[in-house]
């Protein structure tokens, strides 16, 4: 049999299965329990999150032979149809590659005809933002007054592309970025049933990565699947991938805390020579910083500190304020982004790991106000008081 990556063996199939988007999943099938369906549904939100999944569902659940029904039963074979994608009445079709307005015209001499052997015909055009203005505009006189058993179905990840127009006559649904945790249980169900051993920490650094995208989870769990030998480890995927660990950065960071440039930049130099680029160096080092500042301002949820807050030393958790963080981020942010025009990326890595050091010292404008407010302050009660 041939091998299936696991984004498409664990597609979702039915609306039970779609975790992450309670609201659409709840309030379309609340749409088809009552029968009240819109003629045209805009589906948004970031890649990976379920978009087109949903609009196979919708699919299968408006041309299902119980339907339109919320629970289609995925073994007749309007469902079947729909699933394999040899469906002759839900036509899906790549907006980004059909742009024009002679591919939409097409669309509207097609919809004159009744569907072949289902209730409805179904369109469903996914990255709809990247058809041009004639094509929008062709498309709106279609979409507001189709016939009764046609259904238009569009996804993007780019709304505000989508014109004011096109938006007015569809039923918008947001999709959310899927939560860290969602992620996690979807992708330790995914390792159990390939027989695959996986440690919580490896599990969390893949769903932090996938940033809120089930399918970017699965490509990098499949990934990383292909070399782990049946267990996955984050010391396996910071060696393999080559990232930055957890205690090379507390060294670093405790190292820049007590102003020890050199110990700090020989460090920088030992994982530089493991095989670790400048950029993802730097990319490494400046979440470090960004999940201290968020710990120092009180933040201790996992989830947004990418690390659990007893991993941070004491040394580095008392050795900053705010500002200093922030100003911290803010040097690393600026340098990613002059890094590719440098003739020299480690010099002006370790340049910045030296100005780093002195962040002791640094103070920003209110706290040199306050303190310029205090020396007034003893000067004039020098002069009452001399």
């Amino acid at each position: 049999m041939a091998y299936e990556v696991t984004a498409t063996r664990k597609r979702p199939k039915s609306f039970d299965e779609l975790t992450g988007q309670e609201f659409v999943v709840t309030t379309l099938k609340k749409s088809l329990e009552s029968g009240k369906l819109a003629q045209a549904f805009l589906f948004s939100g970031s890649r990976g999150v379920g978009k087109t999944s949903m609009a196979r569902i919708l699919a299968k659940s408006l041309n299902c032979v119980h339907g339109p029904t919320p629970e289609p039963c995925g073994v007749c074979s309007q469902c079947q149809e729909i699933a394999r994608g040899t469906s002759l009445d839900v036509i899906e079709i790549d907006g980004a590659s059909n742009t024009s307005v002679n591919d939409v015209r097409e669309i509207k001499d097609e919809v004159l005809f009744a569907p072949a052997n289902s209730p409805y015909k179904v369109y469903i055009i996914d990255e709809v933002h990247m058809l041009s203005n004639s094509a929008f505009n062709a498309l709106l006189k279609t979409i507001e007054e189709p016939p009764p058993y046609v259904i238009f179905i569009f996804a993007t990840t780019e709304l505000h592309k989508v014109p004011a127009t096109i938006k007015s006559r569809c039923q918008q649904y947001h999709f959310r970025l899927i939560e860290l945790e969602v992620i996690k249980s979807k992708l330790e169900e995914a390792a159990r049933e390939q027989g695959i051993t996986i440690d919580d920490e490896a599990l969390f650094w893949i769903a932090k990565e996938a940033t809120g995208s089930m399918r970017d989870a699965y490509t990098l769990f499949d990934q990383i699947a292909a070399f782990s030998d049946g267990r996955i480890t984050l010391e396996k995927i910071r060696e393999k991938l080559g990232l930055v660990g957890l205690d090379q950065m507390n060294h670093i960071a405790q190292a820049l805390a007590q102003n020890k440039a050199a110990e700090a930049i020989l460090a920088c130099g030992e994982i530089l020579g493991s095989g670790v680029s400048v950029e993802q160096f730097i990319m490494d080092l400046a979440e470090y910083f960004r999940a201290l500042l968020f710990f120092l301002q009180k933040i201790d949820r996992e989830a947004l500190l990418g690390f659990h807050p007893d991993r941070f030393p004491p040394e580095v958790k008392t050795g900053f304020t705010v500002p200093q963080i922030e100003k911290a981020v803010e040097l690393l942010l600026g340098l990613y982004r002059s890094i590719r025009y440098s003739l020299n990326q480690r010099l002006e890595l370790e340049l910045l790991l030296s100005r780093m050091s002195r962040l002791g010292q640094y103070a920003d404008a209110s706290e040199l106000t306050a303190r310029l407010e205090q020396v007034r302050q003893a000067l004039l009660d020098q002069k009452k008081n001399p």
